[in-house]
């Protein structure tokens, strides 16, 4: 494998640390991770790695145009893993500007970036260079039938403000290929978890809520279903297409895990009754802790990817189990308090919150 330099957006947030990390720890590769450090942006998530001399950090915009001109002059990236993004669905509800801007006109800048770019390198490294950009199956609005799965040609039917900012700048990125030529390729994951997630997620929330003795908020009746990719393995499959995905094909990442909400909320109370046995006063058993609450709006029902054709065209297939990999976040929050207390009292960012 020879090495390369990877330009990686939002290399501080949860699946772009863990690109971050792998891409140092298991390959060869230079990684310039550039990341605004919004609130759920963490460079605590990259310590294990920082030190590297292949690692280099810049803290940019992805909207700011001549940040990325001088990042892209200055490192001459090979491959582009673009993850920077607004990501979490209630906070496009109640505000969705916010994702419009990062998810669609920092989408718009950084391929505008990436062109001038690659339009000026010589034929060979030209040739070799990607535009990978990572988007969710959300864009794809919910599945009905109880058997269907989301394939690459399903229509996109995007639900929340956040969805649809995702699909917008999916689009994006395929017109830069169609239109211009950049060689660009799309990936759509599934719900993802794992160590280092923000606890604002349903799996981080549910454990530090139980750990706390505070309530476990499921919306509706907590039926909605989605198929739950461990980070880790999520992470493999990006560099994976990256490095040989096909120009202008899409890619879907699941990991074979079709969950109820209430079903994942009932197996993490079960871990933690066998790994933190000791809980808040007042509590006997953490299931205790579930509470209903009002639905979301526009809540999908259930989300699924078929990813036969990563597994079958490039040979990625998850490492990870739905058992082994909740077991290991489990563990890994007991473990790790100092990263999440952080986080919830705002020292991460050296404000108060």
């Amino acid at each position: 494998m020879s090495a390369k330099t990877f330009l990686v957006t939002g290399g501080a947030g949860f699946i772009g640390s863990a690109v971050v990390r792998h891409l140092i720890s298991d390959t060869p590769h230079t990684v310039v991770n550039v990341d605004k450090l919004t609130y759920a942006g963490n460079l605590s998530s990259v310590t294990s790695v920082a030190n590297a001399e292949r690692y280099h950090f810049e803290q940019a915009d992805i909207c700011d145009a001549a940040a990325m001109a001088a990042l892209f002059a200055k490192y001459q990236p090979d491959v582009v893993m673009h993850l920077a993004a607004e990501s979490h669905v209630d906070r496009s509800i109640n505000g969705p500007g916010e994702f419009i801007q990062t998810n669609i006109v920092g989408t718009y800048t950084l391929l505008e970036a990436a062109r001038a770019y690659w339009s000026a390198l010589a034929a060979e490294k030209k040739a070799a260079f990607r535009f990978h950009h990572i988007s969710t199956d959300e864009v794809y609005g919910d599945l009905h039938g109880t058997d269907d799965l989301f394939t690459e040609t399903t229509p996109y039917a995007p639900s929340s403000p956040y969805s649809a900012s995702k699909a917008g700048s999916d689009h994006l990125v395929r017109a830069w290929l169609r239109t211009f030529g950049l060689p660009t390729v799309v990936t759509n994951c599934s719900n993802n978890y794992g160590p280092f997630h923000f606890p604002e997620k349903l799996i981080p929330l549910m454990i530090l809520n139980a750990l706390a003795g505070k309530a476990l908020p499921v919306y509706g009746d907590g039926k909605q279903i989605r198929d739950w990719l461990f980070v880790e393995d999520h992470a493999r499959a990006l560099v994976c297409v990256a490095t040989t995905g096909a120009i202008g094909e899409t890619y879907n990442i699941g990991g074979h895990n079709e969950k109820q909400n209430i079903e994942v909320v009932h197996t993490l109370c079960a871990l933690l009754e066998e790994l933190a046995p000791t809980k808040p006063a007042g509590i006997k058993q953490y299931s205790d802790l579930i509470t209903y609450v009002t639905d979301r709006p526009g809540h999908d029902v259930r989300y699924a990817i078929d990813a036969s054709k990563i597994e079958r065209e490039l040979g990625w297939v998850p490492q990870e189990t739905f058992e082994t990999g909740l077991r290991k976040t489990v563990q890994w929050y007991l473990n790790n308090t100092a990263w999440w207390q952080a986080i919830l009292d705002g020292s991460y960012q050296h404000v108060a919150r």
